[in-house]
């Protein structure tokens, strides 16, 4: 279920793309997708706490901000550095994370889910501005994001002893019908998104050449987190840390570039880096099943 329901909502999305209500109807699935299930799945994680999710959330957010400054130094391109920092999580990294991991890795996806969109919502409008933006528009931005109030709500709840019902049968009924309406949304939109872009061999030439130094800039940075970083129980889930470095960029980037710049340059990259990732993706679950993580990512 947790592989054939991310492949039927991409082929449900390649279909749907060609239909008269394909915009509007990608446009209602992307924010129920923002705005209904990743917050559901927020709470219900956050409520029912994991030792390990504050960590996770700091290695995510790190992680990005390395990312972000190693690669602009390196394309000295703002919008391509935030192209490789600030990946696809929502749309993607929940359905791959699920498909290869199983359903145990939700709360640390969770985690790692907030972190990235913490970076996101600070970086992206900074990023893709030609004019910059103040710091205090960027915390609001941050503060009223739907990942913050989601946590605020979660933090709500615990502090009113949600977490300790002894009886939540309907509670989890919801968070099972938010994680598949996650995992359908994101990939149907994604199919949608990919049958309208044309991309070329020069794109995935260099998006292959990017995401190389990517990769090795995540073993790098997961070798140093699983020796050296304070996170409870790292053996299980620094396979899905790993994830974070093989998923594509965030397909949000090109509208924000197209709000503040009136150009789109980065879908092009998006929809390569997509490709690329998807093919990485693919390769990292044989390496899965074959190799314990640790062993091949660790030496």
């Amino acid at each position: 279920m947790a592989l054939l329901l991310p492949v039927f909502g991409f082929l449900c999305g390649l279909g749907l793309a060609s239909i008269s209500a394909a915009a509007s109807l990608k446009a209602l699935l992307a924010s129920g997708l923002a705005r209904c299930f990743i917050p559901i799945v927020i709470i219900y994680n956050m409520v029912f706490y994991q030792p390990s999710s504050l960590s996770l959330m700091l290695f995510s957010f790190a992680s990005a901000v390395l990312l972000f400054y190693f690669f602009l130094l390196i394309l000295k391109d703002r919008l391509r550095a935030l192209c490789v920092s600030y990946v696809n999580l929502a749309w993607l990294g929940f359905p791959f994370a699920l498909a290869l991991f199983g359903q145990e890795v939700s709360a640390p996806m969770v985690a790692l889910y907030v972190g990235g969109s913490i970076f996101g919502n600070i970086w992206a409008v900074t990023a893709v501005s030609a004019a910059g933006q103040p710091w205090t528009s960027a915390a609001q931005k941050v503060a009223l994001s739907p990942p913050v109030l989601a946590l605020l709500l979660a933090g709500v709840f615990r502090l009113l002893g949600l977490q300790y019902l002894q009886e939540h049968h309907w509670i989890d009924l919801i968070y099972q019908c938010a994680k598949i309406g996650m995992s359908f949304s994101g990939m149907c939109v994604l199919g949608m998104w990919m049958r309208r872009t044309r991309v070329s061999g020069q794109d995935i030439l260099r998006s292959s050449r990017i995401f190389a130094l990517k990769l090795l800039c995540g073993a790098a940075v997961c070798s140093l987190a699983y020796a050296f970083a304070p996170i409870p129980q790292v053996e299980r889930y620094i396979g899905v840390m790993f994830l974070l470095f093989c998923l594509p960029p965030a397909a949000n980037i090109v509208a924000l570039e197209t709000h503040y710049q009136g150009t789109g340059t980065s879908a092009q990259y998006i929809a390569s880096g997509t490709i690329v990732s998807c093919a990485l993706v693919g390769l990292y679950g044989l390496a899965l099943h074959f190799m314990p993580v640790s062993f091949w990512l660790l030496g």
